[in-house]
């Protein structure tokens, strides 16, 4: 038998689907009993979770590459979380695990859907970003998607954000010239600073983005990782090179809009330049996992890679936590702690 206090979990639930921008009335806080695990299933109490920009996507109920998230049924994501039970011969109590059952405290899952993971080779918080799909989504996009060569110029948007934060300091690993845009002082500050771009610009106080970019890459750009959309990618599209590689990754700016943006409105500048845009599902790619784990886990180590997070604290957080991200709050991973490490 489980203690008394682990037979109970609080969740987070969609109570409403968001018209624009999602606010506190979208989501409830629910209080539910755990049965006992059954044979071959694990209790697990979260430690940490994830909130990234897909889940505003889920919260629409619309066909997509993931099932929309269910009226009054609770939200899901990466997490991380400690094993307090196990009735599987793969786990013990004790272990820490990665799994797909965030937006709650508590767990009873299949023990098939667990990862055990080294709480000693990282922090944690670590397994859901810079070592977690965060941080694939980065190296598969860049290497792969973008198919970056020594010398190119690299342009991100959402430079300081999860992903993006991590392509940048990728590109600059291998010998580009990297610029990147964010939306303060703090985040370019922070790019120039711990990223080491070439350039950093602030979009929001730029007279024009267009304008801005093509002053920070004179050469032009050959890769645009594109996690805006909208004005950034017309922007990119502006100043790519012949034969330049654009990364579809996410496109923030439209996710609370009701209505179609008109930008890009120069998308025909692809034909006469022979540009490849390409979109990137992570999961498309889990077969490079290994390799991604191996590099990523030498940069960590010679501190080539800086991995940065925005970390709030409980279970009641993490509504305004997701509503934050979607703003621009965070620098890095935004990743809500659920109980003490």
């Amino acid at each position: 038998m489980t203690p008394a206090s682990s037979r109970t979990s609080r969740e987070i639930r969609l109570a409403s689907r968001p018209a624009g921008r999602p606010d506190a009335g979208n989501f409830v806080v629910v209080e539910k009993a755990l049965d006992e695990p059954r044979p071959g299933e694990v209790l697990v109490e979260n430690l940490f979770m994830s909130v990234d920009p897909y889940m505003r996507g889920r919260m629409t109920d619309r066909p997509s590459y993931v099932p929309p998230f269910v009226i009054g049924q609770p939200l899901d994501g990466a997490a991380v979380g400690r094993v307090l039970l196990s009735r599987s011969d793969s786990f013990a109590a004790g272990d820490i695990v990665t799994h797909g059952f965030g937006w709650r405290e508590r767990v009873v899952a299949p023990a098939r859907a667990l990862t055990k993971i080294d709480p000693v080779a990282a922090p944690l918080p670590a397994y859901l970003g810079v070592l977690g799909m965060t941080g694939l989504t980065a190296y598969v996009g860049l290497l792969d998607i973008g198919a970056l060569k020594e010398g190119d110029t690299v342009f991100v948007s959402a430079a300081a954000g999860a992903v993006g934060s991590i392509v940048c300091q990728i590109a600059r690993i291998k010998g580009c010239r990297v610029v990147g845009s964010a939306g303060s002082d703090q985040k370019t500050e922070w790019l120039t600073r711990v990223a080491r771009v070439d350039a950093a610009i602030n979009y929001k106080t730029a007279p024009r983005l267009s304008a801005a970019l093509r002053e920070a890459a004179p050469g032009g750009v050959d890769v645009y990782f594109d996690n805006v959309g909208g004005e950034h990618l017309e922007a990119a599209l502006s100043v790519m090179n012949s034969h330049g590689r654009v990364v579809l990754c996410g496109m923030i700016a439209q996710y609370n809009t009701e209505e179609a943006s008109c930008a890009p409105r120069n998308l025909a500048l692809a034909i006469g330049k022979r540009l490849t845009l390409r979109g990137l599902i992570v999961t498309d790619h889990l077969e490079r996992r290994a390799a991604f784990l191996t590099d990523m886990t030498a940069w960590l180590a010679d501190r080539s890679i800086t991995a940065e997070e925005t970390i709030v604290q409980g279970i009641d957080a993490a509504p305004s936590a997701f509503i934050g991200l979607l703003a621009g709050e965070n620098i890095g991973k935004m990743i809500v702690q659920l109980a003490p490490a």
